[in-house]
C-alpha cells in the first residue's frame, strides 16, 4: 500500500492524502485521467508517474517543469517512506508514504531522519571546506598584491 500526501506549502502538513492498494502505476498531474489531480498552473497533464516493481516503488518525472527531490531535479528515482518530491521548481510538495508490514513505521521515520540528517552534514560540511578553501586563496592574492600606497613602475618608454 502507498499512500500520497499532498503538503501544505507554508507548515508542510498534509492536506489531502490518496491511498493505493492494488495499483502498480499511479499517475499525477493537471489533467482529470490522471490518478492524482493537482490543479497548478505549474504542473504538466502528466507530470509524474510512480511505478511498482519488484524492488519497490519507482518515481519517473514526466513534466516539462520538472519533479525536485531536495531542491535537486530529478528523472528517475527509487521512492523511500517518507520522501517528498515537489511538482516543478515552484509547485505543489507531495509527500509518499510506503507501507511496509516488517516495520513499523516509528523506525521508518527514524531511519529517514537519520539518513537525512547525515546528506545534512555532508552537504554543510562540503560548504565549510569550500569556503575555507576560499578564504585561503583570497589572503594568498592579498599577499601577493603590491600594496595600495605603492607606486607604478616607469617603463621608460616615453
Amino acid at each position: 500500500m502507498i499512500t500520497l500526501s499532498l503538503l501544505h506549502p507554508l507548515n508542510k502538513t498534509p492536506i489531502q492524502n490518496w491511498t493505493f492498494e492494488e495499483q502498480d502505476i499511479i499517475r499525477i498531474g493537471r489533467s482529470t485521467d490522471n490518478d492524482v489531480v493537482l490543479y497548478s498552473a505549474v504542473v504538466s497533464r502528466h507530470h509524474l508517474e510512480i511505478h511498482k516493481g519488484a524492488a519497490g516503488w519507482a518515481i519517473q518525472s514526466l513534466g516539462t517543469n520538472g519533479t525536485y527531490l531536495d531542491g535537486k531535479r530529478i528523472q528517475n528515482v527509487t521512492a523511500e517512506d517518507g520522501l517528498v518530491v515537489r511538482l516543478a521548481r515552484s509547485g505543489p510538495n507531495l509527500q509518499i508514504s510506503i507501507d511496509q508490514p516488517e516495520k513499523s513505521s516509528a523506525a521508518s521515520i527514524k531511519e529517514l531522519l537519520a539518513r537525512r540528517k547525515q546528506q545534512q552534514f555532508n552537504r554543510t560540511a562540503s560548504r565549510q571546506t569550500t569556503r575555507t578553501d576560499l578564504e585561503a586563496m583570497q589572503t594568498d592574492l592579498r599577499d601577493k598584491l603590491p600594496p595600495s600606497n605603492a607606486k607604478p613602475l616607469d617603463s621608460g618608454l616615453t
